[in-house]
């Protein structure tokens, strides 16, 4: 039997990836390969630099506050809604891989819910492009932010503070806006794209469960108390508390306590 692969120079290969379609082939073959035994964690992998995940050329990305409000007032609105969702979801393929390559000598599980969340966001990816595409437009048509990406350069020195502020915070409030985003779709006749919502937040819940996970994790090594460093850290990065309507059912499946979203949205307990 051939020698098991180095998962970290492998995960690096695939985020490197400019192209679409080879991202998201690369993404569920490292996932299948872990999975069949091909791959193997490793104590010397090479740094990663802070901003190394390959894009295509399209879409142009802006500051979010060049992008106009996305409404479901025609086909276009329709179309620019479901490529923001696209977007998202390329974004995290990165953001999966990046915890793959960017943090070595952590417990093989680490490696393995980061692969699992990146093959399982190329194929979100792939239903909302497709779905795209049958409004006859495609993924770089429309403009699109970095704020996703922006988070992770910002954490990645700390993978506490990673799983704190990508899965636990920004990839938590997909959990907070999906139901509001799927009655709007309905609303507007489109009961295809409100169904890959649902394949969407099904899994999201796991990825985010995974983060938390991890982020209890880091907190029981270091000795800290997690929802209160975990507030601490929105302060320390001034990143956005939740917004209403938080997604209860969603945010208590993925590990969140009932006290924590009470001192987060500043409701009495």
């Amino acid at each position: 039997m051939a020698a098991a692969g180095n998962v970290h120079a492998a995960a690096r290969a695939v985020l490197a990836e400019c192209a679409v379609e080879a991202k998201c082939q690369g993404a569920a073959r490292l996932w299948a390969d872990w999975c069949a035994g091909r791959l193997q964690t490793a104590d010397d992998s090479e740094p990663l630099p802070h901003d190394f995940a390959g894009r295509p050329a399209r879409p142009p990305l802006v500051p979010p506050k060049q992008l106009a409000k996305r409404t479901l007032k025609d086909r276009e609105g329709h179309a620019a809604l479901i490529h923001a969702l696209a977007h998202i979801e390329f974004n995290a393929i990165n953001l999966a891989l990046d915890a793959v390559c960017r943090y070595p000598g952590l417990p093989d599980e680490f490696y393995g819910d980061w692969l699992r969340v990146a093959a399982e966001e190329a194929y979100h990816f792939g239903l909302l492009r497709d779905h795209l595409r049958s409004l006859a437009y495609d993924y770089g048509d429309f403009p699109a932010h970095d704020g996703l990406m922006q988070m992770a350069r910002d954490t990645a020195a700390d993978p506490l503070a990673r799983m704190a502020l990508v899965p636990r915070l920004l990839e938590a409030r997909g959990l907070d806006a999906t139901p509001e985003i799927q009655q709007k779709l309905r609303g507007y006749g489109d009961a295809a794209g409100a169904a890959i919502l649902d394949i969407i937040l099904r899994d999201e819940v796991t990825h985010v469960a995974a983060g938390d996970r991890w982020f209890r994790h880091f907190c029981e090594l270091r000795s800290l108390e997690p929802e209160a460093t975990y507030r601490e850290l929105l302060e320390r990065y001034r990143a956005p508390k939740p917004r209403r309507p938080v997604n209860t059912e969603a945010r208590l499946q993925a590990g969140f306590s009932e006290a924590e979203l009470d001192a987060l949205l500043g409701r009495p307990s």
